[in-house]
């Protein structure tokens, strides 16, 4: 794969070019379709100081404290792959949403969210959800390496969704929870109209059926599958677990005229047996999870209203990791503030079906990292954590009420703690 070129001020509104013209010169392909990733190598952001979160908590973006010396080589290799920016020489397109994972996963450290969103699309009929797969459907791909393939929203969609990234530190940590318990926060009793069931997905890297637990709907259960879908979704990589190109808007006679490069384009290696997605799974793995924020009188008064309030029905304050192979990730407790579960939030839905996430379905989001975000809620819309409560519906409605008629000084509490996390 070629090195990011060292290119300064790129332009914002550049047009895509002919197809001959950038396979002729990969390193033109950033200038056109990565001026966001220039720009955060440009003003790469400052890591907030660490703070107590527990034995596996380390600097914002920094690997898991207790890894071998192997572990953190396996890290490092891993972060290089997560910056590494694709070219058409190594696969990228022919349609795609970005050239790397960093270019989405890079605030306020490298491996958290961002202000970007992908689209969703698909046709609701009688409440029934269709993703228009045929066309494409249900992720838009919006770049590609040639303005003729470039995708649309058909007409008959009536269903459009944005969803904002969501951060990854932690990430190991949430996928060595076992699966039974998950399973056991599902079937525990629950007040004020609160339900959640666990996320059943085939897990493609094993064939297997796993709790799901990543992504806003819980469709994947492990970062290699987690890390594989976005190669071949978001950056148009295809792989061993992904090996089928997206056709624009489903359009195989454009995509056969495109796609020069033989699938799979991430290739496994002959000496390590691994691949970029192998890589950066390790990489999101052994990442630490967000340092917890000082405490203070009005921190501690505000967890205790979060208690008050049932908020810890759906965002479970704590949970405890299995065995595992890495010791940094065995038997650890997980301050996630999430019980990993789908809910009906029914008017915060993004409308959109997913796996057996139904159009109303969301996965509780984790609120640890809390402080270092900017937008909350899967689209980005609220701007504050009070917007944000307010719009939560569905199973959430009698909380969110019992939140509304709390007094001044009572939610300035809540929210420094939320602040805190």
């Amino acid at each position: 794969m070629n090195p990011i070129p060292k290119i300064t001020r790129p332009s914002q509104s550049l047009p895509l070019v002919n197809l001959a013209k950038l396979r002729s010169s990969c390193a033109l392909v950033l200038l056109f379709i990565a001026p966001s990733l220039l720009h955060a190598q440009a003003n790469p952001p400052r890591n907030p100081p660490a703070a107590p979160n527990g034995p596996a908590a380390g600097n914002l973006g920094g690997p898991l404290i207790g890894l071998t010396t192997a572990q953190t080589a396996d890290f490092r290799a891993g972060l290089a792959a997560f910056r590494q920016a694709e070219t058409l020489d190594s696969g990228l397109g022919p349609i795609f949403n970005d050239i790397s994972c960093v270019a989405c996963h890079l605030a306020p450290a490298v491996g958290g969210g961002s202000r970007r969103t992908v689209t969703r699309f698909g046709r609701t009929t009688n409440f029934v959800f269709d993703p228009l797969t045929s066309q494409g459907g249900s992720l838009l791909q919006n770049r590609a390496i040639s303005p003729e393939l470039r995708e649309v929203i058909p007409p008959e969609a009536n269903t459009v969704a944005q969803r904002i990234t969501t951060p990854l530190f932690g990430a190991g940590l949430i996928e060595a929870i076992p699966d039974a318990t998950l399973r056991a926060l599902a079937s525990s009793p629950k007040s004020d109209g609160v339900r959640g069931h666990v996320a059943l997905v085939k897990d493609v890297t094993t064939g297997t059926e796993r709790v799901g637990r990543f992504g806003w709907k819980a469709q994947q259960a492990t970062l290699l599958a987690f890390a594989a879908d976005a190669y071949s979704n978001e950056m148009g990589i295809t792989n061993r677990f992904f090996p089928t190109e997206n056709a624009p808007n489903g359009d195989l006679a454009r995509l056969a005229r495109a796609d020069q490069i033989q699938d799979p384009e991430d290739e496994v290696s002959a000496i390590t047996r691994q691949s970029d997605v192998d890589r950066v799974a390790a990489f999101m793995r052994l990442l630490t999870p967000p340092p917890r924020g000082q405490s203070n009188p009005a921190v501690v008064a505000g967890q205790a209203t979060f208690a008050t309030l049932n908020c810890n029905a759906c965002h479970t304050p704590s949970l405890q990791t299995g065995p595992s192979t890495i010791a940094a990730l065995a038997n650890k407790p997980v301050a996630l503030y999430s019980d990993l579960l789908l809910h009906d939030m029914g008017s915060l839905g993004d409308g959109i079906a997913q796996g057996n996430a139904t159009p109303r379905e969301m996965r509780t989001a984790p609120l640890w990292g809390l402080s270092a975000r900017r937008e909350f809620l899967h689209d980005g819309r609220a701007t504050t954590l009070e917007a944000a409560i307010r719009a939560h519906d569905g199973e959430a409605a009698l909380i969110r009420d019992r939140y509304l008629r709390l007094n001044t000084n009572q939610r300035t509490q809540l929210i420094a703690f939320l602040n805190s996390l």
